[in-house]
């Protein structure tokens, strides 16, 4: 398959507004946060936010030829969304044509999932400009040493279906990344069935297909989907299905999430999250249909776990060279060590360093260890894209002896590997 692009990243597009709380002493903020109470702050960073941007253009900036594709209102803040986009497009030298973020536009009127008449959307680079519905925007709420709070507003991303991605584009590219349909009321509603159609015929376009979720609002219609019906259903057609282990735990396993959120006292309960656990979770993603699964677990790292040779091999253009080295692993390898600034789209970075590494044909323990690298990036800056570095920076960064955190693990059939620095399971694990 002759490629035009490396990735095609699809799905939520928000413009996130961050206030500056560095001001704020660590633990302090539930204190000061209350009705009637008047808090200063620095200045507002605004930035795009969702999987396009966080992971499509932390995957132009790893030097990964790829097309954003999401759906925008024709308003203030989607001229800002643009603009922002069009910055980091911008900042690419033009002798580095194979890094960029493609600046393709599209003909609505001549693309297959594209809309007829008047209600015709414009196409910019491969977003959707929807003249009928607002852009979607996200307050995130990130005190200092605490875990992030979201005030969040779907907009134009609530209208998004399996009909507004051009799969024109998708069939030439090796990679079709798709985010956070968990946010996205046509991809939950009617048990995922747009969902369902959208992996569908992204899939039967030959491409490999890739799956990221965010944690659904618990007290909405999202939080009540039956997603264990709906990716059921999805994951036969997604080859890579990388979401972090709590929001794995609410959607398929809910008995287990209360219990270990009960058991952590109000705290995370990753600390509580054991080998075992993620080998039993792991187990039955691989049985539904996914091919690699990688589980971000914070500030404890990523836990990979891939399946059979054959499987492996089937992935699409993506694939390994060779899928005998990517098959049958379970790894788990922890962080690297930095000063964490902010953890807005990390997850989503660790992604692109993923899928980064998948796509230059590296080694799953290589692959592993570009994703935490690629986090650790991310962290060190307020917004989810001012910490990254280039592919070949971060890299330098990795073998120049950068400490990493220490991960103990006591579990049978665990050996640590000293050449890669990680956690892996003897045997077949398949």
């Amino acid at each position: 398959m002759s490629a035009t692009y490396d990735a095609v990243v699809a799905g939520h597009l928000c413009l996130d507004i961050i206030p500056q709380l560095s001001g704020t002493r660590p633990g302090q903020f539930e204190k000061m946060f209350l009705p009637g109470r008047l808090l200063e702050v620095g200045p507002v960073t605004l930035s795009t936010g969702g999987v396009v941007s966080n992971t499509g253009l932390a995957l132009n900036r790893l030097g990964i030829t790829t097309q954003l594709m999401g759906k925008i209102g024709d308003d203030l803040f989607g001229r800002a969304v643009k603009q922002i986009v069009g910055s980091y497009i911008k900042r690419e030298p033009h002798s580095r044509a194979s890094s960029r973020v493609s600046s393709h536009v599209n003909s609505p009127r001549n693309s297959p999932g594209s809309r007829s008449g008047s209600q015709v959307p414009d196409l910019v680079g491969g977003i959707t400009v929807d003249k009928t519905t607002s852009t979607s925007y996200t307050i995130i709420i990130s005190p200092p040493g605490q875990d992030r709070m979201f005030l969040h507003c779907p907009g134009a991303n609530d209208t998004l279906e399996a009909d507004d991605v051009c799969y024109d584009l998708v069939s030439n590219a090796r990679l079709f990344h798709f985010g956070y349909p968990t946010t996205m009321k046509r991809m939950y509603e009617q048990n995922g069935a747009q969902l369902v159609e959208l992996f569908r015929r992204a899939k039967g376009t030959g491409v490999t297909t890739s799956l990221d979720v965010s944690f659904p609002d618990q007290t909405s219609a999202a939080g009540r989907a039956d997603w264990v019906n709906i990716l059921g259903s999805t994951l036969p057609h997604v080859d890579l299905f990388l979401p972090n282990i709590e929001e794995t735990l609410y959607m398929l396993h809910r008995r287990i999430y209360e219990e270990l959120c009960q058991a952590a006292g109000g705290h995370s309960f990753l600390p509580l999250v054991s080998p075992q656990l993620l080998s039993d979770v792991s187990r039955g993603l691989l049985n539904m249909g996914a091919k690699i699964v990688a589980l971000k677990l914070g500030d404890r790292g990523l836990y990979v776990r891939t399946a059979g040779r054959s499987a492996i091999a089937s992935i699409g253009p993506a694939r390994p060279s060779e899928p005998a080295a990517w098959a049958d692993k379970e790894l788990w390898g922890p962080c690297f060590k930095v000063n964490v600034v902010g953890t807005t789209g990390a997850g989503d970075a660790t992604v692109a360093g993923f899928l980064s590494a998948l796509l230059r044909d590296m080694s799953p323990e290589a692959a592993l260890t570009a994703a935490v690298a690629v986090g650790a990036c991310n962290v060190e800056a307020a917004d989810a894209l001012g910490g990254l570095r280039t592919w070949d920076e971060t890299l330098r960064r990795v073998e120049s002896g950068w400490a990493r955190h220490k991960l103990r693990l006591d579990a049978p059939g665990w050996q640590f590997d000293e050449s890669h620095h990680l956690w892996t399971a003897k045997g077949d694990t398949a």
